[in-house]
């Protein structure tokens, strides 16, 4: 499974982001649209935040690729969601994924979705590694892009 490209809700509260390797150049437009929930944030940052899991063994990969893709549906339909990517290399037993949201407390709000605590409780014990980073860009800036992910998460832990 490669790459799942940058996919924003349906009701368009966010743009795509452009695909992975490319850069943000002549990237235009923020997270907002006309009358939409995305006004709230136009000149304001919002909570952008990127993951990166190695599991401990590729028997846990089915049930990884399963989960990922329920915690991406989910993410789509919650509240406050702006956008979300993933990137699977299962022969490295290795997921990244790239989330944007209007603000921490969408993002907060969603870690308690019953989807995503599902995948953690059954993933939790199978990962090797994992490293979560946040960012603040201003929603101007358009959608989070794979090169700023792999920026912040190969930066020094605070």
């Amino acid at each position: 499974m490669p790459t799942i490209p940058w996919t924003a809700p349906r009701d368009g509260k966010a743009r795509g982001a452009e695909p992975e390797g490319t850069s943000a150049a002549g990237r235009t437009g923020g997270a907002g649209g006309a009358g939409g929930a995305g006004d709230a944030i136009e000149d304001g940052a919002i909570e952008v935040m990127a993951s990166h899991f190695v599991l401990t063994s590729t028997r846990h990969t089915i049930a990884m690729l399963r989960s990922a893709l329920a915690v991406r549906r989910a993410v789509l339909a919650a509240p406050g969601a702006l956008g979300v990517s993933l990137v699977a290399r299962p022969l490295r037993r290795e997921y990244f994924t790239l989330s944007a949201w209007m603000d921490r407390a969408a993002l907060d709000a969603f870690v308690g979705n019953p989807h995503h605590r599902q995948a953690m409780r059954r993933l939790g014990p199978a990962m090797a590694q994992a490293r979560l980073v946040h960012w603040h860009p201003p929603a101007s800036a358009g959608a989070p892009t794979w090169a700023q992910a792999h920026e912040h998460l190969a930066a020094p832990a605070d």
